[in-house]
């Protein structure tokens, strides 16, 4: 069964304080559904169309695990929490 993963773009913060209540919840709920962060951060050299926007990896057992994850009440609360405290791309992705 291929990996799955969650490829997260933050286009803007608008509201450190908020994205900061997001990490405290969206944290353990991560950690429970066996999630390991490969890439946090902002990127070192962007090129072709690429955008200087903050950038988050995140490895799954699996493609199901990474949705089910997202779809959890647990991260639900996490996302209730940001609110409007940061534009972002969040994309999940089979692993090859």
């Amino acid at each position: 069964m291929a990996k799955g993963y969650w490829i997260n773009m933050f286009r803007s913060i608008r509201d450190p304080e908020k994205v900061e209540a997001y990490r405290k919840l969206a944290g353990p709920v991560m950690q429970a559904a066996g999630a390991k962060f490969l890439v946090r951060g902002d990127p070192t050299k962007v090129y072709e169309a690429g955008a200087m926007q903050r950038v988050v990896v995140i490895e799954f057992e699996s493609v199901e695990k990474a949705i089910a994850a997202h779809d959890s009440p647990g991260y639900q609360a996490a996302l209730e929490a940001l609110g409007d405290g940061a534009e972002r791309d969040l994309r999940i992705v089979e692993g090859l």
